[in-house]
């Protein structure tokens, strides 16, 4: 749960982070969940209350699968930061997961200020038996004078709280059968 930051110059600051969930069932259920398209859109719409995700590419080949979404998040910013990325605030995500490593890697572009807000991110899991640990490292990114680090601070919540809830239900959904 660590969190650091580099601050560069007056108009830069970037954050990372590392999230931890440990996950009721093995790393090859995590995966095939994690890549269940149907099961992710209830996560982004039902649980997380997006009103907009949706997968607009899939391609799972022999070496690696990667996953393109375009998504609207639930957004609670701070005043500043909400006048300045708007009401239609949205993103893309790009992923591709390496089926040699088990490791996943996005980047995400924002649909408001792509030059100047930076979001990336490694997923893995740690197999323990017949359960596993979900390791996400984040890093973020806002080149904006006067409220980089507000806009780095809120993402970081928000991030936080959704990889939280996702971890919550993919535990409920695994005990349920």
């Amino acid at each position: 749960m660590a969190r650091s930051y580099q601050i560069r110059d007056t108009f830069a600051a970037m954050s990372t982070f590392q999230m931890k969930h440990e996950m009721d069932m093995s790393a090859e259920k995590f995966w095939e969940l994690f890549f269940n398209n149907d099961l992710q859109k209830d996560i982004f719409l039902k649980v997380l209350a997006f009103p907009k995700w949706e997968v607009v590419d899939f391609k799972d080949g022999d070496k690696e699968i990667t996953r393109v979404t375009k998504a609207q998040p639930k957004m609670e910013v701070p005043g500043p930061v909400a006048k300045l990325i708007g009401d239609g605030f949205g993103y893309s995500e790009k992923g591709t997961f390496d089926k040699g490593t088990k490791v996943y890697k996005f980047v995400i572009t924002p649909t408001t200020m792509a030059d100047k807000i930076k979001n990336e991110g490694v997923v893995k899991v740690e197999p323990k038996g017949d359960k596993c640990t979900r390791v996400v490292d984040i890093t973020m990114e806002a080149k904006i004078f006067g409220i980089g680090g507000m806009i780095e601070k809120t993402f970081e919540k928000q991030t936080r709280e959704g990889w939280e809830a996702s971890a919550k239900f993919l535990n409920e959904h695994v005990k349920k059968g």
